[in-house]
């Protein structure tokens, strides 16, 4: 059984690959990096700052820190455990893939497909009141997550695990600012609730 999702895998993995070409290659590489998406965050940290105050601000960039350093190190464990090839290494189907770019490391869980969705789920619970389109954020785990597959860094399943682990560790880290949110901000859900009084939401 195992064996069959694992050929599965390999050949829905071919198949999204092969769709690569070098006119593509430096935009895919380009999208990899996570450095490339400073700008973005920068547009939902500011949104941040302007309906939550800098004090909440800087409560939400810890706990957003804190989550990737949760993420970021247990994928690594997790790559060390299982051993998984990454497919430019796999003997099975190495050869005939477009590895645009080739890792020596292991490749179960993706650490990119982890830390996106784990950030990506983090702001969108925290900015969905007073953002109507937030769930437009699940558009960049999903582009950040294909680069891997595109530069033949990653499997399918590496990337639906990764997701899956990133909700989970987002999950976990948002019951941690709920109660640190609460202890030191215990307006918030009143000031929420009925923004027409007292102080706005963004004196917070």
């Amino acid at each position: 059984m195992l064996e069959t999702l694992l050929t599965l895998d390999r050949e829905l993995f071919v198949w999204l690959n092969s769709y690569g070409s070098e006119t593509w290659d430096g935009f895919w590489s380009f999208i990899t990096r996570q450095t490339n998406w400073i700008p973005v965050f920068a547009i939902f940290f500011y949104l941040i700052f302007k309906n939550l105050g800098w004090k909440h601000s800087l409560l939400i960039i810890f706990c957003i820190a804190f989550l990737i350093l949760i993420t970021d190190q247990s994928t690594n464990f997790f790559k060390n455990y299982f051993l998984r090839l990454r497919p430019g290494n796999d003997p099975v189907i190495g050869e005939i893939i477009r590895a645009v770019e080739r890792r020596t490391s292991y490749s179960f869980i993706s650490g990119h497909a982890s830390n996106s969705m784990a950030a990506a789920f983090f702001l969108f619970t925290v900015l969905r009141p007073f953002a109507r389109y937030m769930g437009l954020i699940f558009i960049w785990p999903l582009i950040f997550a294909y680069s891997r597959i595109y530069l033949g860094l990653h499997y399918t399943s590496d990337i639906l695990a990764g997701y899956l682990w990133g909700i989970i560790t987002a999950w976990l880290v948002l019951r941690l600012y709920v109660i640190l949110r609460d202890r030191f901000f215990p307006d918030y859900k009143e000031r929420l609730d009925n923004p027409t009084h007292g102080e706005p939401v963004t004196n917070g």
